[in-house]
């Protein structure tokens, strides 16, 4: 592979009110191992590690995993890798939640035993960022938070961050953890895309409030958002070709939905205007988000991980151009953020955390 031009590495951001910094563009680990042979594109150990490398090439320096990818291989592979790095230079994040061998949920039981889990097929000492892959209606959240709070007291952890949670339960860890007097979260990893932008309603709000900076994954929509799939055609590759067969109907949904297609037209002539590829401008609408410090992307080959990471630097997309991503790809408002953001729209004190949808946009 080429070297990477000095002028093209990965810019590094501040992840949320946290002193950490990370590159603007985190490497996503969810292709990593394939037991059983069960997901099309999964890389090999050995490819694994080829891909890593080059993202530490792009100036690369952060990492995502979770103790549920790939049965744990995601993990396993990525330590394997760890071994031959200086540790302090790459920042590693997973996450606990799944089912996985040892249990499920967010216990303080099970949280203690699934980071040692992990730290043991990470083969480190520490996990940079520690996050909750999703709620857990089993375990008070006190407990939840208490847990993370420890570790990162002992050293296991250094930063903690939630994944997939709606507005009431974000603003819940983040007043709780204020009551308690502990450890702050400081990121929030949730799908967020051209084609998937509810988060805004109300998750998003509470990150630009309260200081945690965003980690979208599925930045692409598994694909779509490249322009790898046409209206006409059901998919046979890829990650869409798989859900339709595990998952059939599913492509019919996406086929008959006319504002992915307007959304797709849009980035096309967008991409087009600048000669960048349409997962670059998808993922660069993404990162000139003021509430967004870095994307998860994932990768199946070292010439996709290139053109992705080349959404990184060196170019920007138009406000003009920026304007008409948001315009065409708005979910529909629905009540009551359609009413109560339309009422504060003649009434703005500059001096207020007031952010409305527009300030997402």
């Amino acid at each position: 592979m080429p070297a990477v031009p000095e002028e093209c590495k990965l810019p590094h951001n501040f992840l949320g009110r946290s002193g950490l910094k990370v590159a603007n563009m985190c490497l996503g680990t969810g292709t990593f191992g394939n037991p059983g042979g069960s997901r099309p594109s999964q890389a090999t150990e050995e490819y694994s590690h080829q891909v890593l490398d080059r993202y530490v090439q792009w100036g690369g320096n952060f990492i995502d995993t979770a103790d549920v990818y790939s049965q744990g291989l995601s993990e396993k592979y990525l330590g394997s890798w760890l071994t031959r790095q200086t540790r302090d230079q790459v920042v590693i994040a997973t996450k606990v939640r799944g089912i996985v061998p040892s249990g499920v949920g967010l216990s303080r039981r099970h949280i203690v035993q699934n980071i040692q889990n992990s730290l043991s097929r990470l083969q480190t000492d520490y996990v940079d960022l520690y996050q909750m892959h999703y709620w857990d209606n089993g375990t008070p959240i006190e407990e939840t938070l208490r847990t993370f709070h420890d570790l990162v007291r002992c050293g296991k952890v250094h930063y903690a961050g939630a994944s997939n949670v709606v507005g009431w339960q974000l603003q819940k860890i983040v007043c709780t953890t204020d009551k308690l007097g502990i450890n702050p979260f400081i990121s929030l990893q949730q799908q967020y895309n051209l084609a998937c932008r509810e988060s805004e309603f109300e998750p998003l709000q509470v990150c630009k409030m309260e200081g945690l900076g965003v980690l979208p994954w599925g930045p692409l929509k598994g694909g779509l958002l490249s322009g790898k799939y046409t209206r006409d055609a059901a998919p046979t590759t890829g990650r869409h070709g798989w859900k339709s067969t595990k998952y059939p109907g599913s492509w019919n949904s996406l086929q008959e939905n006319d504002q992915i297609w307007a959304i797709i037209d849009a980035v096309r002539d967008i991409a087009n205007a600048h000669d960048k590829s349409m997962a670059q401008v998808s993922l660069r609408w993404l990162l000139q988000k003021d509430v967004v410090p870095s994307v998860i992307i994932g990768a199946t080959t070292l010439n996709q991980l290139d053109d992705n990471l080349g959404a990184a630097s060196g170019w920007t997309l138009s406000s003009e151009e920026m304007a008409r991503l948001d315009k065409v790809s708005q979910p529909t408002i629905p009540y009551p953020y359609e009413m109560v953001w339309r009422q504060n729209d003649t009434r703005s004190n500059p001096f207020q955390s007031s952010y409305m949808v527009s300030n997402t946009n």
